[in-house]
């Protein structure tokens, strides 16, 4: 027999109540009991303690949901930079899918009124937590890519995210080295470092390579007329692996 939080819980969620159809009606789209939007709001404790209730829970979902809010916001950061390189696109995206990010638009949606938490989950507060909050949403738009397609996806969740893209030109460096030194500083704990591989031909016309190092891995090699031009290039080649690594 369930808990009486776990009651409680589950009696906010009856996906036929105009309470969800309310949240469809903002996203534009029709959410209805289908099992990926059912899904979509549990979280992993209450299934862990309510094994015969919930089938699973939102991290699979969450998953998807990632990779579909890359997609929507590449298409919509290439529209918008048209004259930005990949590194930028890529320093843009960072900016708007991140955890801080996704829980703001998830909290204005007011996700945590659907959500499903465990007994524990639910006391410590986890229905604000931005973890909790930015995992709901991409389990979102997960299911919602399941049950209505990529282009219904796009047109409910992509209104959310144009006023991030546009808020993200301001405030992101323009160089390479830059936006490099920014994302490392952020997401290790560290600063880039350049180190010269070579340096050929006379003195006025000296040809650099430069490699760009962050911790232990070497992330990118470049190429320039100055070592300065060579570490810009050495920054590019960097972005252009992190973007590969990260779709």
């Amino acid at each position: 027999m369930p808990s009486s939080t776990s009651r409680n819980a589950s009696s906010r969620l009856p996906l036929t109540s105009p309470t969800i159809h309310e949240l469809g009606e903002q996203l534009g789209i029709a959410l209805d009991d289908s099992d990926a939007i059912r899904q979509a709001f549990i979280h992993a404790s209450y299934a862990n303690e309510n094994p015969t209730l919930a089938s699973g829970n939102y991290e699979r979902l969450e998953f998807l949901g990632d990779a579909v809010l890359g997609v929507i916001v590449s298409r919509l950061l290439y529209d918008h930079f048209p004259d930005t390189d990949e590194g930028g696109l890529t320093a843009h995206r960072a900016a708007i899918v991140n955890r801080t990010a996704l829980a703001d638009i998830a909290a204005e949606l007011g996700l945590e009124r659907y959500l499903l938490l465990g007994r524990g989950e639910l006391e410590s507060g986890g229905a604000r937590r931005p973890s909790v909050l930015a995992g709901a949403f991409e389990a979102l738009v997960g299911a919602v890519y399941l049950t209505h397609g990529l282009e219904a996806a796009e047109n409910a969740f992509g209104p959310l995210l144009v006023a991030r893209v546009a808020a993200s030109e301001e405030g992101t460096p323009k160089s390479a080295k830059s936006r490099l030194q920014e994302w490392s500083q952020r997401n290790r704990g560290l600063r880039p470092a350049y180190h010269v591989v070579t340096a050929e031909g006379p003195p006025h016309a000296q040809q650099f390579t430069v490699s760009v190092v962050i911790g232990s891995e070497r992330l990118g090699e470049g190429h320039g007329s100055s070592r300065q031009r060579a570490e810009e290039d050495a920054a590019r080649a960097a972005w252009k692996r992190i973007a590969e690594t990260t779709r």
